[in-house]
């Protein structure tokens, strides 16, 4: 299924572009047979704005680029695009990208395979409102075969367009004409109702709604908006100069002034991401109909961390500093990465987040000599469950908290501090050095379980990869909150403390 709004499955940190690199843009904002309220001004500004990201920061060549925008994006074209210049013009191991902007929507299952009956579905240029349904639509059925098709490619999509299951079934054709600028069509005839009273189903492209398989296959799926949100033109734009919200913020957040929040010089996905949320929630907060704006990014966690820019594709970026970046292999996957060759620097861009000030981590001891006892102090602003690693520069971790020696592991309450170990513990911390390392202190609001990724028998003696513990709690962090009466992100906060032992 398509989710409502952007979503991207991108795998864009291979090396250079090589001849079979392919890409498709589509950008559809005016339509053979919907009325004119129904166009949007977003699309044919939103594709030479990825075509431009394309070659400067990813490293695509002109000549590797097709663009279908308006009466070209007919479904025949599209399809008949997708299967010779994406799939025959490519081999296992190259890079393709598709790229659709313009209205999403849905349509009666046909095979049975939707929870809720409906399929998802992208509109095409000859779309046509057909006795009670949309026709001339590409389904997310075709994307599916699609995927199949371009197994071992690095594959990316993006698809900046809404179909909301719960918003565009209980919209009547007079409430969606008020809603300027939003990216979905709702069914043809919709009825109204009163109020939506159930979360609604979550409305994903396959990818997404199977997260197992972007973990396992090195895709990253992004989505502009929570599984009922809507995806939005940028109206504080004048018409003719518009975007869609979630693709100038994800375009934007390459740049590493905007996005690297912890100034490494690495714009990580984590970090675009967390970007990407700012941008889109600043957007909301100043639109009367706008309901909330959730960018999510399903991946494989080993992917958090690394470059969102291909350091191949400019030239001098991410390389001021001697063994700064490292190229990696990601398992099992035709994913290359690129990451903080120094694992104490690869934290920040692993978790994405910066830090607000609302965790903060201290030391009972300002400088550390090796054999020197001290205490590790943790407060938050915000009561919830403490996790805390400390990583060193070989890229191992040790989990702090939880531990087996603390008598009760019970959640942090707001600004009361805990210190480990304290007295109930009947031992202290001895350091030894020399060695340069980070306290990473996370504290979840939510009632999340950690369980298996940091039981309390991994504290203090277990030793841990850094790169890969850090990676899935950040991976499962970054996830859907969806046990209140709206899907939201997940509520956490972050401390890091960089200390030295001499």
């Amino acid at each position: 299924m398509i989710r409502c709004a952007a979503v991207l499955l991108s795998l864009l940190l291979a090396s250079g572009a090589s001849a079979a690199d392919r890409a498709l843009l589509i950008g559809i904002g005016t339509y053979a047979t919907l009325p004119e309220k129904l166009f949007l001004e977003g699309p044919k500004n939103d594709v030479p704005l990825i075509e431009k990201l394309l070659r400067e920061k990813q490293g695509y060549a002109a000549d590797s680029i097709r663009i279908l925008r308006d009466k070209d994006a007919s479904r025949a074209a599209i399809l008949a695009s997708i299967d010779e210049w994406l799939v025959a013009g490519t081999q296992p191991g190259d890079r393709v990208y598709l790229y659709f902007s313009g209205h999403g929507l849905q349509v009666k299952d046909q095979d049975g395979d939707e929870e809720d009956g409906l399929d998802e579905a992208l509109s095409t240029y000859d779309i046509v409102a057909g006795d009670g349904d949309w026709t001339n639509v590409i389904l997310d059925d075709e994307i599916d075969a699609m995927l199949a098709k371009l197994k071992d490619r690095a594959v990316s999509i993006v698809i900046d367009a809404c179909h909301s299951g719960t918003i565009s079934r209980s919209l009547s054709a007079q409430v969606g004409d008020a809603m300027e600028s939003a990216r979905f069509l709702p069914r043809p005839r919709a009825k109204p109702v009163d109020e939506v009273k159930t979360r609604g189903l979550r409305v994903d492209l396959a990818i997404v709604d199977k997260p197992d398989v972007a973990k396992q296959s090195g895709v990253e799926a992004w989505s502009a908006a929570s599984s009922y949100q809507v995806a939005w033109d940028d109206t504080r734009l004048p018409p003719e100069e518009r975007h869609g919200v979630f693709t100038l913020s994800y375009v934007d957040g390459h740049e590493i002034a905007a996005s690297d929040s912890n100034g490494n010089g690495i714009v990580s996905n984590a970090e675009l991401l967390d970007y990407v949320k700012k941008q889109s929630q600043a957007y909301c907060a100043g639109q009367d109909q706008c309901q909330g704006l959730d960018p999510q990014l399903e991946v494989n966690y080993a992917l958090l961390g690394a470059s969102a820019v291909s350091p191949a594709a400019e030239t001098g970026q991410q390389t001021s500093d001697s063994g700064k970046v490292e190229e990696v292999k990601i398992d099992n996957t035709q994913q290359t990465a690129y990451v903080a060759a120094d694992p104490v620097e690869a934290v920040g861009d692993i978790l994405g987040k910066a830090q607000t000030g609302d965790v903060t981590v201290a030391l009972s001891s300002d400088r550390l000599k090796s054999g020197d006892t001290f205490r590790i102090t943790v407060t938050s602003v915000t009561g919830g469950h403490l996790v805390l690693y400390d990583v060193d520069k070989d890229g191992k971790a040790t989990q702090i908290f939880p531990n087996e020696a603390a008598q009760k592991i019970t959640r942090l309450a707001a600004n009361t501090p805990i210190t480990i170990p304290d007295d109930y513990y009947g031992f202290d911390f001895e350091a030894e050095g020399p060695s340069e390392n980070v306290l990473v202190a996370i504290v979840v609001a939510d009632d999340v379980d950690l369980t298996r990724i940091a039981p309390s028998d991994y504290g203090l003696t277990k030793e841990l990869d850094a790169r890969t513990t850090i990676a899935e709690i950040a991976g499962t962090l970054n996830g859907t909150w969806t046990r209140d009466t709206e899907n939201r992100s997940v509520n956490w906060s972050l401390g890091l403390l960089k200390y030295t032992v001499y």
